[in-house]
């Protein structure tokens, strides 16, 4: 069985961004050389998720409305955690969001329904953060 790793590494521009590492994901599979087993795929930041959903900018700013509703990110003084941080509205949301996803990967392919992407939700950026991506396969 082979076992492949990589870091995959982003700095957005924003404090709240999604996106898309489909492509990214698919060339660790291709560079793996793995044509069946499994991808994880995680965020390595308690404040960042990786979740998998269409790519559809009407649903992606659902997300942002409906995340902001669960956990608003302001005011600051309504969570404890916010002392030396302003971002207890980051861990909730990549609570709700999920940390990680794990797809099938068959004739070297990820194993999709029709409209499913992977993606990086990051909801405290403006810095440098990291994705794990870990397959195990023949």
């Amino acid at each position: 069985m082979k076992s492949y790793r990589k870091e995959l590494w982003f700095n957005t521009s924003k404090r709240r961004e999604l996106i898309n590492i489909t492509p990214d994901v698919r060339e660790c599979i291709y560079e793996s050389g793995v044509k069946e087993g499994l991808v994880l795929v995680n965020a390595m930041h308690i404040t960042a998720s990786v979740f998998i959903n269409d790519d559809e900018s009407g649903l992606h700013h659902d997300y942002e409305v409906w995340l902001e509703k669960l956990a608003p990110e302001k005011p600051y003084s309504q969570y404890r955690h916010n002392g030396f941080e302003d971002n207890a509205d980051a861990h909730l949301k990549r609570q709700i969001m999920g940390r990680e996803v794990v797809c099938a990967i068959t004739n070297g392919e990820l194993d999709f329904g029709p409209w499913e992407q992977i993606f990086y939700g990051e909801f405290d950026g403006k810095r440098r953060k990291r994705v794990l991506v870990k397959i195990i396969g023949e």
